[in-house]
Parts: C-alpha cells; structure tokens; sequence
C-alpha cells in the first residue's frame, strides 16, 4: 500500500467566486491554483487544502460534474485559540450559526456557514 501523504477535499458548486472570496476572508487562505475564467480554485486552509469546482465541465469525468446540493456536508477548522477567531470573524461580519460554546467532549467551538450550505465548525480541543 503507498504511504498516504494527506487528505484534502473540493465541492464542486457554481459558487467558485464566492467560495474563494469566503475563505480568503474568514480563513486568510491562499490560492494554491486557480483556473483561467475561475472553472477551479485550490486553497490553503492551514496546512489544508481545499479545491471548488464549476459543476457541468465537459472535460471533467461525470463523477466530477454534478454541483453540491447543499446539505450533509462540514467542515472542521482547529484554531489555537477559539475565543479571539470568534471576536475576529464576529468584527468581518461573518452570521455566526452556532454560538461560541463548550461542549462535554471537550470542544469548544462555534459555527458560521459557508456560500455553499457547508457548516464551518471552528474548533479548539480543550484539554
């Protein structure tokens, strides 16, 4: 079996624009590539990537081609400190979905939501 360097995901979505916009704003990603007319984007998140992709390509493979539909989908952001991304992503204006909050498994966490439905849980693993 080969060695599994990382995971890293996309969603494809006619919303490319306004993904790359979200997550340049709120997550201070960088974009790792991006397709001419905006067909693609690949983003840093962290040490993470993240790729969005206009749904309906003809040169994509079919399993690449239908848009998210918007539900059943999260993500997972561990920050160092959850309390100050709150009160930084709370002052860029972002609706916050799931309010800042401590959970019995020793999260603590709040939510805002992405252009595409996507849940984005911001996460600090308490001790």
């Amino acid at each position: 079996m080969a060695t599994i360097r990382k995971l890293w995901s996309g969603v494809v979505t006619d919303k490319v624009a306004e993904s790359l916009d979200f997550y340049v704003r709120y997550f201070n990603s960088e974009v790792i590539y991006e397709g001419e007319d905006l067909w693609v984007v690949v983003l840093s998140v962290g040490e993470s990537e993240l790729g969005f992709l206009k749904p309906g390509l003809e040169f994509q493979s079919s399993l690449f081609q239908a848009p998210f539909a918007g539900q059943g989908l999260w993500f997972t952001v561990d920050v160092d400190d959850v309390d100050a991304e709150y009160e930084r992503i709370r002052a860029l204006g972002a609706p916050i979905e799931v309010s800042l909050r401590d959970e019995p498994w020793g999260d603590r966490h709040f939510s805002i939501l992405d252009p595409n439905g996507i849940g984005v849980d911001i996460v600090q693993r308490l001790e």
